[in-house]
């Protein structure tokens, strides 16, 4: 954590009491750590969350920007001081993704353990889900999230399935459903669900201390002891061309945890993204990165070709991937959710915190 003031400090002391009241038998000892030169000394696990900057920024581009200093000096630091199998978690409500790929940069020896946190999304959209089905979120498994974890994402309902739902059809423990075979309401799932989860990404509300932390822990205990057999997890990692994802980029796509590591799920079935659907969720995060390294001046949103004649006043043209959606649906209940279009949580009129 960055001390700006001897407040700051303070505060962070009255932090490791609080841990300390904790009385976890899982916890050895507390402190901070006041001198640079000093951070990150012969750590073995690495949590970075949202910094703060005391520099006021004003367009989207000088936010992107304002990132790189901080994960420059954070990478040299953790590639000198932490123990060499250290293992770097990135969390946060703002630029993750990016966050995540700048840190692999500037600490190129230990870029293979530096991922990003994506259970919190795929909370959020589990939470949404069981309030339609009055079931537990716990009882859902198997949502994906595609993209950018704190931006424009894609979740992934095709792979979903829901356990121990109470209907006419009941079995063991292990017995379950899909849940595009349980929600009737397409329009609810292309609509009403999108629009709730976008609204709770760009605000980053509901994101609190809980779900983060919550996140943060699960995310480490798959690393260490591997996840459930059988489940699919998102997580955040640099694509090496996986499912037609650009190279060089962090990317949450779905994954499984065993043997200390994780490995991309690169041989399930029916999951095809079209080619629509992943520009819109590259374009963002090349663009973020390319802006933060001065390699681009400004940020383009992505427009389609089918945003791009509306906006020329032709006639009314039909969304087809859409179209193609909802007739999936109504065909082979696997539609794919449209993608989340959230804003950067970055009000360029006030100061980042």
């Amino acid at each position: 954590m960055k001390l700006h003031t001897e407040q700051a400090e303070e505060y962070l002391k009255s932090l490791v009491v609080e841990t300390q009241d904790l009385a976890s038998p899982v916890l050895r000892s507390a402190s901070i750590c006041t001198k640079v030169e000093e951070a990150f000394s012969q750590a073995h696990v690495i949590v970075v969350l949202d910094e703060s900057t005391d520099k006021e920024v004003f367009t989207l581009e000088d936010c992107l920007r304002s990132r790189v200093p901080l994960c420059r000096l954070y990478g040299y630091l953790i590639e000198k001081n932490a123990h060499e199998s250290v293992r770097v978690i990135v969390g946060g409500k703002t630029f993750v993704n990016l966050k995540t790929v700048l840190l692999m940069r500037y600490a190129p020896r230990i870029a293979h353990n530096i991922i990003a946190v994506a259970l919190g999304v795929e909370g959020e959209a589990k939470a949404i889900l069981a309030r339609k089905l009055k079931t537990a979120p716990s009882y859902i498994k198997d949502v994906i999230i595609w993209g950018s974890i704190s931006g424009n994402n894609y979740v992934d309902l095709r792979k979903t399935r829901v356990y121990r739902y109470e209907s006419a059809i009941w079995g063991p423990l292990h017995y379950s459903r899909p849940l595009l075979n349980l929600i009737f309401d397409s329009e609810w799932v292309k609509r009403e669900f999108v629009a709730t989860l976008k609204n709770l990404t760009a605000t980053g509300r509901q994101f609190g201390g809980i779900l983060a932390a919550h996140s943060i822990a699960t995310t480490l205990k798959y690393w260490y002891h591997g996840s459930p057999p059988g489940e699919i997890v998102s997580l955040g990692i640099l694509s090496e061309g996986q499912f037609g994802i650009p190279k060089g980029i962090d990317f949450s796509m779905p994954v499984k945890f065993e043997n200390g590591t994780w490995v991309v799920l690169t041989d399930l079935k029916d999951i095809e993204i079209s080619e629509q659907i992943m520009a819109r969720m590259t374009s963002d995060l090349i663009q973020e990165k390319l802006v933060a390294l001065g390699d681009k001046i400004h940020f383009q949103p992505y427009q389609s070709e089918t945003e791009l004649r509306k906006k020329d006043n032709s006639l009314p043209i039909t969304d087809d991937s859409q179209e193609e959606q909802s007739q999936g649906f109504k065909t082979s209940l696997t539609n794919m959710v449209k993608p989340c279009m959230v804003a950067h949580a970055c009000n360029p009129s006030r100061r980042i915190a």
